[in-house]
């Protein structure tokens, strides 16, 4: 294939690439514009892009009506509390499936895949009533466990995936040379798997703190995160565009933030082991 021909194709790809990437980013582009217009502009028809009255208005009384930094706090505890007693629990599982496997191993994980299969609602009468009898309806332990059991099943897939990757001789040199098993995991397997182990973390990370159904239904005000912040200006007297803009934006912008600077150590993670 002559250069040419090589580089056309590249053009090309990455213009589809580009396209692929503008067409996703764009519902959250279109939130943040409607964030800055009045609730007037927010339901103009024909929709304006760029051709409007930018504002603040919308930020200011958003942070009157609501406790901002209340949200964001409870969202903070909720998401990394859940990924690190997820990865306290997951790092141990992983690492007796990968290196210690049982003959029903791989039952046990296609099993824990599978509860990721079940509706939510299927489950929610139970675990309130089980929480309500327990005092932990509007509490952030509450929170913590329901989203580190919901997630654990992928923390467990994701560090197994990893783990595997990782030569056995290295830990059985390690147990030669008088490592005992707590020193091997936290000495031996867990830097060697840093990557993984980051890649997990920031996804489980996103994934909480982008949880709704359980936020909503098991709070009301005292633990209630950023997911609850943006439900309330939904109302039955109606939707306030603007307003309801203005809220997304301030509740995805920290995960996009984090989720910007922290890329390269994503892509990484979730490539380890893909290239021999």
């Amino acid at each position: 294939m002559s250069h040419t021909a090589i580089d056309s194709r590249k053009i090309i790809m990455t213009a589809i690439a580009w396209g692929i990437g503008l067409l996703i980013f764009f519902p959250i582009l279109w939130t943040i514009l409607t964030s800055f217009k009045t609730e007037a502009d927010a339901i103009a028809s024909p929709p304006m892009f760029l051709g409007f009255d930018w504002t603040l208005e919308n930020y200011t009384e958003v942070q009157d009506r609501s406790n901002y930094f209340q949200h964001f706090w409870n969202s903070v505890v909720i998401s990394v509390g859940s990924t690190l007693l997820g990865l306290l629990i997951a790092i141990l599982a992983a690492w007796s499936m990968a290196f210690v496997p049982a003959k029903g191993t791989k039952n046990v994980l296609m099993w824990m895949l599978s509860t990721k299969m079940l509706p939510p609602v299927g489950v929610l009468i139970p675990i309130y009533l089980l929480f309500r009898d327990t005092g932990l309806l509007d509490t952030l332990t509450g929170l913590v466990l329901v989203l580190t059991l919901i997630n654990l099943p992928i923390i467990v897939w994701m560090l197994y995936t990893y783990f595997k990757e990782i030569p056995g001789e290295i830990l059985e040199a390690a147990r030669m040379d008088g490592a005992s098993l707590w020193a091997e995991i936290i000495h031996v397997l867990t830097p060697m798997a840093v990557p993984g182990i980051a890649s997990t973390m920031l996804l489980n990370i996103t994934l909480a703190w982008n949880e709704a159904f359980w936020t909503l239904n098991l709070t009301a005000a005292k633990a209630a995160p950023l997911t609850a912040f943006i439900a309330s200006y939904s109302s039955p007297e109606g939707l306030f565009y603007a307003k309801l803009s203005a809220a997304s934006t301030m509740a995805i912008a920290p995960i996009l933030i984090m989720g910007w600077f922290s890329q390269k150590q994503l892509v990484r993670g979730l490539t380890f082991g893909a290239v021999k």
